[in-house]
């Protein structure tokens, strides 16, 4: 997320409700970044948003829009007439034209389809035979690319034709006649080296490569890990397809983890802040459904020993300790598990071994917490037998939870769903029923 002091987008959010502050909204706007332009509209209500991104100059609207969530800029398209819409995508690349296509409309998309030159149409059909988590989608073709037949003067020649605005262009990418990549090339090497040298001489043979079907994520964190400004994507055939440069790698991670933030409120981060009434609703009311079965659930695990909660009032003053104490251990489980699947260092081969461990970690804390709180029963209530069966519910919960917070997010991710927005929904559904079951179980075979 780019860093912006509260008093600028205050100031951006307030000028752009005040018709007489136009032209010094325009020129405040003037001075961000697209990506901080794209921050303050996203802090916008919609009409004023649309109004503050028409008043920008062409390049600066397309350029705001790729780096806004995908649902505050459909939500900006909605509101244009189609002239406006044909007027935008004119002129459009075809980068900007792959980052935006799923949010526009298909008439408008076919027309900036029709503006594109010949080899941006290949690109275009080269970026779309990959689904949208793969890195091949979005490989950046401003690339400065030079044949492996070519000297040293031909290098020094093609970096000297950067302009001032270029990103990330320390290095060229080296390709043979047929377009299959063969190395990255370091502008750093090249100096003070004799004009007439063969380039392929000082390619750089531990630069690392991007496949083309490698997942975003996973991409990302190899070009940031590099040390390169920019690493080659690459098909299947090894042919260049592009490049994904460290600042687009890095925004990745950022939206990833913005992702996972989000998913554990069952939200999605591409939500709109200021997104229809109707439209938030329906997408946060799955999920509050969800917990409203998984609710009954646990109501109905209590409702099973309703004999023994009117004999015995002291256990339903004690079950929230209970639950709360398996929701807390299991958490804490799922959240270094979810962690561990998306940095990829969960194997089958680490396994039981994690297992073994976070089930060693739960008896341990289980039987510590089960002490402890077995004691404050008994002072509370003055029954051994009470505080017997709620150490022993404690222990059987914690080491129920650890062990869920392992299989379950596992599991998740076998079966294609994110772990990070269902899991924690499951776990809590599993140490509530457990906990009660327990509790109760053993409360009902004790105590009556």
């Amino acid at each position: 997320m780019v860093e912006n002091s509260p008093l600028d987008i205050e100031e951006i959010v307030r000028d752009s409700f005040d018709e007489n502050e136009t032209e010094q909204l325009a020129e405040k706007l003037d001075q961000l970044e697209p990506e901080e332009i794209a921050f303050a509209l996203e802090a916008m209500p919609l009409e004023q948003r649309v109004g503050t991104w028409l008043t920008l100059e062409k390049e600066q609207q397309i350029a705001a829009l790729t780096y806004m969530r995908v649902d505050a800029r459909s939500n900006i398209f909605k509101q244009l007439e189609t002239a406006q819409l044909h007027e935008l995508v004119e002129e459009i690349d075809v980068d900007d034209l792959i980052e935006l296509l799923d949010e526009l409309p298909d008439a408008i998309y076919q027309y900036a389809c029709s503006r594109l030159d010949q080899s941006e149409k290949r690109w275009l059909d080269q970026a779309l035979t990959y689904d949208d988590e793969q890195c091949g989608r979005y490989a950046d073709h401003d690339v400065l690319i030079l044949s492996k037949n070519a000297k040293v003067r031909d290098a020094v020649r093609l970096f000297k034709k950067l302009t001032e605005d270029a990103e990330y262009q320390e290095a060229l990418f080296v390709v043979d006649r047929t377009g299959r990549y063969v190395g990255l090339l370091q502008g750093i090497r090249l100096l003070g080296q004799p004009n007439h040298m063969p380039v392929v001489e000082f390619i750089d043979a531990e630069a690392p490569v991007v496949q083309g079907d490698m997942e975003l994520d996973q991409g990302s964190d190899l070009v940031a890990r590099s040390g390169y400004s920019a690493l080659a994507v690459v098909d299947s055939e090894g042919k260049l397809l592009g490049r994904l440069s460290i600042g687009e790698a890095l925004e990745n991670v950022r939206r990833s983890l913005e992702g996972q933030f989000m998913h554990t409120a069952g939200l999605d981060e591409e939500e709109d802040l200021f997104a229809p009434i109707i439209n938030s609703a329906k997408r946060r009311a799955l999920w509050l459904g969800i917990n409203l079965l998984t609710a009954f659930l646990a109501a109905w695990t209590i409702g099973l020993f309703e004999a023994t909660l009117q004999q015995v009032v002291a256990l339903a003053v004690l079950m929230p300790i209970v639950a709360s104490m398996g929701g807390i251990a299991g958490s804490q489980t799922l959240t270094l598990i979810i962690r561990g699947l998306a940095l990829g260092q969960i194997t089958p081969q680490t396994y039981w071994t994690l297992m073994r461990k976070e089930l060693g970690v739960g008896a341990i804390n289980g039987v510590l917490w089960a002490l402890v709180i077995a004691g404050i029963t008994y002072l509370w209530f003055g029954d051994w037998i009470i505080a017997t069966v709620i150490s022993l519910a404690i222990v059987i919960n914690i080491c129920v939870a650890a062990f869920s917070g392992v299989v379950i997010p596992v599991w998740l991710e076998k079966m294609k769903i994110d772990p990070a927005l269902s899991g924690s929904v499951i776990l809590t559904t599993v140490t509530d029923v457990i906990g009660f079951f327990a509790f109760l179980g053993l409360g009902s075979l004790f105590l009556l």
